[in-house]
């Protein structure tokens, strides 16, 4: 009974998943000087948070990474994704995948549910079923408008990059904020980090999928031979507006959204 009880515990607090899961050491360069941001800590669930390389298999069978997420399986919504911005048009294809690792698939990067055993679907991620007829928008963190090549677009469209949105706000006040963003970076900045994330909320929908209650974005700006900048956004306000906001004074409500310590860049932007 020892022998069992044992390998029951070690099944219990084994890591959901290997490979690309669980670590961002293959997509640190999303990061500011490889930091970071704060990776959020459940004491009753060493599991709940998930470290994601984002990425999708060349013609070799090869990954490549686009870049990182912070996957909370417990609301089945992303923390945050960060990226370096790079902008240009890019046609959108709604074609949306899964982390198959999640829920017990073997398959390195994204992919499809078939990649994924079928009792185990949707077991500690979001699947396109939790949407359907939900009154929300799959809101993406990583937005479209934000990559500059189809594979980066292609990557940008997997649940673990998306939480459930309003379509007001979505299509309204912050699709034009990612517009503005992209204008503001493209025009200004020699290389730009981005770090987006959602504060979740009370609601759900589907299988215990949480809507987002808000939306956040901040930016690390190097400027040609000049210095690193930044700006924190945070929204819907009560007008349903895109709040503008120093970086320092958006970690202090995440601080206190998220219930501890929040650094977006590690300390490395101000």
């Amino acid at each position: 009974m020892k022998i069992n009880c044992l390998f029951l515990l070690t099944i219990l607090l084994a890591p959901l998943s290997k490979g690309e899961v669980t670590s961002f050491s293959n997509c640190r360069q999303f990061f500011v000087n490889g930091v970071a941001p704060t990776i959020l800590v459940d004491l009753q669930n060493n599991n709940r948070y998930q470290q994601i390389c984002q990425c999708l298999l060349d013609q070799n069978d090869r990954p490549v990474y686009y870049y990182a997420t912070l996957y909370d399986t417990a609301n089945k919504i992303p923390v945050y994704s960060a990226y370096e911005f790079q902008h240009q048009d890019v046609d959108r294809t709604d074609r949306w995948y899964v982390e198959p690792q999640l829920d017990g698939g073997v398959r390195t990067c994204m992919g499809g549910l078939s990649h994924i055993p079928s009792i185990d679907r949707g077991r500690n991620q979001a699947v396109g079923k939790d949407y359907d007829g939900s009154g929300f928008d799959k809101g993406h963190l990583y937005p479209v408008h934000h990559t500059s090549t189809q594979a980066s677009m292609l990557a940008t469209s997997t649940l673990t990059n998306a939480a459930p949105q309003d379509p007001g706000f979505n299509r309204g006040q912050w699709r034009r904020h990612e517009e503005g963003l992209a204008l503001l970076l493209g025009g200004r900045c020699s290389q730009a980090h981005v770090v987006t994330g959602v504060v979740p909320g009370n609601t759900q929908i589907g299988n215990g999928v949480r809507v987002a209650r808000f939306y956040w974005s901040a930016y690390c700006c190097l400027e040609t031979g000049v210095s690193l900048t930044s700006e924190g956004y945070f929204g819907p306000d009560n007008n349903g507006r895109v709040e503008t906001l120093t970086l320092r004074d958006l970690e202090t409500r995440l601080t206190g959204y998220y219930g501890m310590p929040f650094s977006v860049f590690g300390g490395k932007c101000r």
